[in-house]
């Protein structure tokens, strides 16, 4: 399995996403111009900085080799660090797992998502 990279989506999102072929972004994605996407080590500030207002998030771990070749393009974000954003809709079908993910008093807590995938 290929490093994964990571989507986080509101509960509203999730549903929208979980039924279709494929989701064309929150409505940050479409204000943006593409999907913004996370590396492991970027996921848990992305999700302190931009949901720390929901009480559950769901994450997908997308693998980046089952996307559109071309659409993903890893830019200059946050930080100066190197972020993954797709120029086109997220196939479904890259969605290797996804995970409904409860704030604790601590924030959320993204290392029993990290074990799963390791024992994959």
């Amino acid at each position: 399995m290929s490093a994964m990279i990571f989507k986080i989506l509101r509960p509203g999102e999730w549903q929208e996403a979980e039924h279709a072929d494929t989701f064309c972004g929150a409505p940050i994605d479409h204000e943006d111009g593409y999907i913004h996407l996370s590396s492991d080590t970027q996921v848990a500030e992305t999700a302190a900085r931009y949901f720390s207002d929901e009480t559950i998030i769901h994450v997908l771990a997308v693998d980046p080799e089952r996307l559109p070749k071309g659409e993903l393009k890893w830019e200059t974000s946050r930080g100066g660090d190197l972020f993954p954003h797709l120029y086109g809709r997220l196939p479904m079908a890259a969605v290797a797992k996804a995970w409904p993910l409860e704030k604790s008093a601590d924030g959320f807590d993204f290392s029993p998502i990290f074990k799963d995938l390791r024992n994959d």
